[in-house]
Formats: structure tokens, C-alpha cells, sequence
């Protein structure tokens, strides 16, 4: 049908447009905390902008539905007001028969939304937190910033050292300051190298000299080396680190259903549901007189979105704690979410109005007083 065509074609680019400006806000917001995290020692510096990349697909399942929901409610909207929707009425064709053009064109993006909640969204999310842990865990000597006091990943040990040109490997001018077991220990050397001795690692260390003190002793115990070495492990992840709930796997998830996995899968599912929720909401809510203008409805209808996506967050700490089930919540919020868009739709569909309501119950009621005498 060339009316269903005509108003695919709008709401492709309308799509398009509202997803590049989109997108390219949460970039722009996500690149400047990432930026600050990374000043705080969260992130690896070079790492920013794979951060970025990681958490901004992390976002895209809520990009891709906000853009859809404003396409829809865009489109329809300037229909109206430029009377286009007039054709469609007289036509004998009803608000609600725009459920299945709309379909057609939305049924591509829930299906990447579908994709990216259940399978990329977990997946960016590990990759993030891959890439902090493992800065986090970071050996001593990689911590160390030449010509900087840096603290060492347990918080035990205070490093400084000058950068020697000719080697990425050796330095000179070394100071260490060691805090463990009610020592303090202060050591300083004109030159050290790191050295690998078996699968140990090693800050060897040319003549200098260390000062050990007990902590709340004036005992001081001074001693000079032409060499001394101090051993400095490297951080790895191992199988003991707990990964974040949101890390995990939808078939994970699914093997062990208690109240964090299911709060996590209703986020996921959650996600689905809604982008399917507001193209029946888009179409409702995008019906507005021309007289009025559709600023109003625009409102609206984000502050909607925000409040169903304010509502899934909430869930989601709801059913880890207990307060809610699962299944109670996704029937609750998705449900009657969907309930009210399907009213909402056939108010529009058939014209419904209060007053016309209580003209026909004032009408029916004067029939069966008339039948009655």
C-alpha cells in the first residue's frame, strides 16, 4: 500500500536522524566520564576510548528504543498536523490499523534490541570489567610513573624513581617506602633494575642503603647494600575473582535463578518488552489536535520513557531483595504498561470521549425509562 510505504520511508529517516544525535550525545557524555574516571586511576589511559566504545554499545538496547519511540511519535505527529491523517480516517481506516505498518518497520530493531540486551550487553559489560580489574592489578613496577610517587596496588608501598633513557627496564635515583607487619622501612639506592628470577619478579636494587623502624618504637636500624632485592608480583585475574551479576551470560543466568541473576534477566527482558510496549504507546500518544501543536505530547511522552526506565532499575534492586518475584514484576510493570497503551489506543481508535460516554449512558438510560412506562 503506498500509504504504508510512504510513512516506512519517514520513519527510516526519522529513525536515522534521532539515532545519530543520540548516539552521538551518549558519546560525547560517556567519553567525559570516562575521561574522569581514568584521572581517578579507575581506567587505563589508553584504554579511554575502548571504554567508551564498550559502554556506549552497553547503552545502544536503550539508544535503539528511544530513537524508535521518537520516530514513531515524530512522524505520526506532523501527520497530523498537516492533516495527513485526515486521508487515512476518511479512508475508513482506524488509528489502530497503523499497528501493522509500524510493526513491519520496527520488527528489524526489537530484533537487535533482543540481540544486544541478552547476548552484547553482558558480553561489553565483562569486557569493562576485564580491562578495570586488570589495571587495578597491576604489578608494582607497571604502576610506577617516572619522576612521580606512586602507591603500589595493596597500598603497602610508596615508589619513586627517575627514568633512565637508555632502558624501559632500569632506573636511578630509586626511593621505596614500605609499611607491613609494624615495619616501616625506608629505601634508597642510585640505580635498580627489574630482573626476572624463575617465575618470580624482582626489583634489584645498586648500592644504597635502608632504614627499618619499628612502629611505635624509637628503635632505628640502619644498613647499607651494593645490592638488594625486593620482590615485586604481578596482578592477574584468577578464578577466585567474583565477577559483577551484570557480567554474566543469559544462559548462566538461566542455571542458576536466584534474586541477583533474576533481577539481572529482568533488566535484559525488560528492555525487550519495553521497545515492543512503546511503538503501541508511540502510536497513542501521538494523536493530537492540529489547533494545539504536539510540544505537549512530546513531553509527555518522554517523561514516560523515563519513568518506565526509572521503574525497570527499580525492579531490578526489588527483586534482588526479595520484595518482588519475578514474574510479579514483569507482569506488573510490562503488563500493565502494555494495558494501558492498548486503552489509551482504542480511546483514539473509536473516538471515545467523556462526554460522548455519558451522552450514550444518558440515552440508554431515557430508552429503557420510555420502554418501561
Amino acid at each position: 500500500m503506498l500509504f504504508h510505504s510512504s510513512i516506512r520511508k519517514e520513519l527510516a529517516r526519522s529513525f536515522g536522524a534521532t539515532l545519530i544525535v543520540l548516539t552521538t550525545v551518549v558519546m560525547t557524555m560517556t567519553l567525559i566520564r570516562t575521561l574522569g574516571q581514568a584521572s581517578l586511576g579507575n581506567f587505563n589511559p589508553s584504554d579511554v576510548m575502548l571504554i567508551m566504545s564498550y559502554t556506549v554499545l552497553a547503552y545502544m538496547p536503550t539508544i535503539l528504543t528511544m530513537s524508535l519511540f521518537i520516530a514513531i511519535i515524530a512522524s505520526l505527529s506532523r501527520m497530523y498536523l498537516e492533516s495527513e491523517m485526515v486521508i487515512w480516517f476518511i479512508s475508513g481506516r482506524g488509528l489502530a490499523a497503523l499497528l501493522g505498518p509500524l510493526f513491519r518497520f520496527a520488527w528489524p530493531v526489537l530484533l537487535v534490541v533482543m540481540a544486544l540486551a541478552l547476548v552484547v550487553l553482558p558480553w561489553s559489560n565483562q569486557r569493562i570489567e576485564t580491562l578495570k580489574t586488570q589495571y587495578e592489578k597491576r604489578g608494582d613496577i607497571e604502576r610506577v610513573e617516572p619522576g612521580q610517587f606512586q602507591e603500589s596496588a595493596g597500598g603497602k608501598r610508596v615508589f619513586f624513581v627517575e627514568k633512565n633513557a637508555s632502558s624501559e627496564r632500569s632506573g636511578s635515583n630509586v626511593f621505596i617506602a614500605t609499611t607491613e607487619n609494624g615495619k616501616e622501612t625506608i629505601t634508597s639506592a642510585r640505580s635498580g633494575r627489574v630482573q626476572n628470577v624463575g617465575k618470580d619478579r624482582f626489583l634489584m636494587l645498586s648500592n644504597g642503603e635502608r632504614l627499618e623502624s619499628i612502629t611505635g618504637t624509637t628503635d632505628l636500624k640502619i644498613s647499607e647494600f651494593e645490592e638488594y632485592g625486593i620482590k615485586v608480583g604481578v596482578g592477574a585475574l584468577t578464578g577466585n575473582d567474583r565477577m559483577p551479576v551484570n557480567t554474566l551470560a543469559t544462559l548462566e543466568l538461566l542455571k542458576a535463578l536466584t534474586p541477583s541473576n533474576l533481577a539481572e534477566l529482568s533488566w535484559r527482558i525488560g528492555l525487550i518488552l519495553a521497545a515492543i510496549n512503546f511503538v503501541v504507546i508511540g502510536i497513542a500518544v501521538s494523536s493530537v489536535n492540529p489547533r494545539v501543536g504536539h510540544s505537549a505530547n512530546l513531553v509527555f511522552s518522554l517523561f514516560a520513557f523515563v519513568l518506565y526506565y526509572n521503574f525497570l532499575n527499580m525492579g531490578q534492586n526489588w527483586i534482588a531483595s526479595g520484595k518482588f518475584t519475578f514474574g510479579g514484576f514483569l507482569l506488573t510493570l510490562h503488563g500493565s504498561a502494555l494495558l494501558l497503551g492498548t486503552l489509551w489506543l482504542a480511546k483514539a481508535h473509536n473516538n471515545w470521549h467523556w462526554s460522548n460516554l455519558l451522552d450514550r449512558h444518558r440515552g440508554i438510560g431515557s430508552l429503557w425509562r420510555k420502554s418501561a412506562l
